[in-house]
């Protein structure tokens, strides 16, 4: 009992020491020119066109977007469909789990715009955004939490091979299960752990639940993804020296962040960072 309450303090105090000082920790002389950084386009380009549609995509590839960003769920008929969250309610204009549905059951419902306007487009699956990138640019596929993290994994890596976008394709999860599946399962694309935040002086961080960090642990992870309020000079130096990537989400412009000791930034304003 006294291990989980030491634990809960110190996150606490983690969350409200990052939370009043983070602004600070990115004013660091050893930050890397924002030129120099990638820019992801999260969520497709979710600022410039509905989150996770192929409009979205386009425009991120128009603005020259180092990378697109997608979210995948599993439909019951085995299909990736691209959309944040786990149920259409927010983005379409129907209802339902995605879990829950099959693919023409969800391509029945159009995506919404931020002020409610139906789009002719339906929610894409993770086979549309390949093919339609075709290589122009990199791709990072979020996979989301997941009940069956092996079925998922095979359906990841089966479309991956079926668009031959192995070369520029990188799969990130919370999702230790998924990630871990997808590693034993052999696969020729890099995979990037996503973290809120590491508990400073302690080889902890936080993914959803409390859990150990170290570059041992994490071998087959190419880099580690943390949200970009807590993030520091310390962080990214022990990173790095493992030889591992870092990016942090999510941004707006780049007046947030001048200088940023990090690999590439994640953002649903890709134009602001590209101009």
């Amino acid at each position: 009992m006294w291990y989980i309450i030491i634990i809960g303090i110190t996150l606490g105090v983690t969350v409200l020491f990052f939370s009043s000082c983070s602004q600070g920790l990115w004013n660091s002389k050893e930050g890397v020119e924002r030129g120099a950084v990638s820019v992801v386009a999260h969520r497709a380009g979710a600022g410039l066109a509905p989150e996770n549609s192929l409009a979205a995509v386009d425009e991120a590839l128009a603005v020259g977007a180092d990378v697109v960003e997608v979210d995948v769920h599993l439909t019951t008929d085995g299909e990736l469909v691209v959309c944040h969250d786990n149920t259409i309610e927010r983005t379409t204009n129907g209802k339902g789990r995605i879990g829950e549905m099959t693919l023409e059951e969800i391509r029945a419902y159009r995506i919404v715009t931020a002020d409610g306007a139906v789009t002719e487009e339906p929610l894409p699956t993770l086979g549309d955004v390949l093919w339609r990138i075709n290589g122009r640019c990199r791709v990072l596929v979020e996979v989301k939490r997941t009940k069956d993290a092996e079925r998922m994994a095979k359906a990841i890596i089966n479309e991956v091979a079926l668009y031959q976008a192995d070369g520029w394709v990188a799969v990130q999860s919370f999702d230790t299960e998924v990630l871990a599946h997808i590693h034993r399962l052999g696969h020729p694309f890099t995979l990037e752990k996503l973290f809120y935040f590491k508990v400073p002086f302690l080889p902890f961080a936080y993914d959803g639940s409390l859990t150990r960090f170290n570059c041992l642990k994490y071998d087959y992870i190419s880099s580690f993804n943390f949200h970009y309020k807590y993030i520091s000079s310390r962080l990214v130096k022990k990173i790095h020296s493992c030889g591992k990537s870092i990016k942090v989400w999510t941004l707006d412009g780049p007046k947030e962040s001048p200088m940023l000791p990090v690999d590439a930034v994640i953002t649903d304003r890709p134009d602001l960072w590209k101009r």
